[in-house]
């Protein structure tokens, strides 16, 4: 096991463990915080099922080249595989386990199978990646569906840009203040986020006349 699958590994069981620690109304918190973020992709979901299925389906999934599910290449943020958690059944989420120990491609995403990916609601760098024959064939004929997929893009910020509290950070700071530590966590860890979150917190405590405000950002 590499240690890509290995911080993958951790960031599940951690998450997994903890879940069942959580009383039913944390729970019932935790799912009403992302009902927006959930709605949303709900949203890409139906346009990329559109714009996109007949031409991923032929050059990609029918080939099996999967191009865009490359080798430990996907970036899952610790708030992807909470959001995935608390939507997936126990089969499923052994299943994911499964993957990261055994996967079923040696040069493909662990978590690819014969019918496709393993997560009930997969990362947001993934379920967002289109490669460039993809859109060409797409965005060239469809000027609007660029136009809606651009909107898409800025959304996203929404949920996972820390120049404001969003949901992403929200579910990292709910799990740290259990004791919890990841290296998935990178609004917490990663030097670039960090800074986008220290500017952010810094103009807040001077207009809050010194107090730092991190209430979550409402979402929609």
């Amino acid at each position: 096991m590499n240690s890509y699958q290995k911080e993958q590994l951790e960031a599940l069981l951690m998450i997994r463990k903890q879940l069942e620690r959580f009383s039913a109304s944390e729970i019932q918190d935790l799912k009403s915080a992302i009902a927006a973020y959930l709605s949303f992709r709900s949203r890409i979901a139906g346009f990329l099922e559109h714009h996109f299925k007949d031409v991923c389906t032929e050059k990609c999934y029918k080939s099996r080249l999967s191009a865009c599910c490359s080798r430990d290449g996907i970036i899952a943020f610790f708030a992807d595989a909470v959001i995935n958690a608390l939507v997936s059944d126990t089969r499923e989420l052994d299943c994911l386990e499964n993957a990261i120990r055994r996967p079923d491609y040696e040069h493909k995403c662990i978590f690819l199978s014969e019918n496709g990916c393993l997560w009930r609601i997969k990362p947001i760098v993934c379920e967002m990646f289109l490669c460039d024959e993809a859109e060409r064939t797409c965005f060239s004929v469809d000027h609007h569906a660029l136009k809606q997929w651009n909107e898409f893009k800025e959304l996203r910020k929404n949920y996972t840009w820390p120049d404001k509290p969003v949901l992403f950070e929200y579910l990292e700071m709910v799990f740290l203040e259990k004791g919890c530590k990841s290296s998935l966590m990178y609004i917490h860890h990663s030097p670039g986020l960090l800074r986008i979150k220290t500017m952010r917190d810094e103009k807040g405590k001077k207009k809050a006349g010194g107090r730092v405000v991190t209430k979550l950002a409402t979402l929609k």
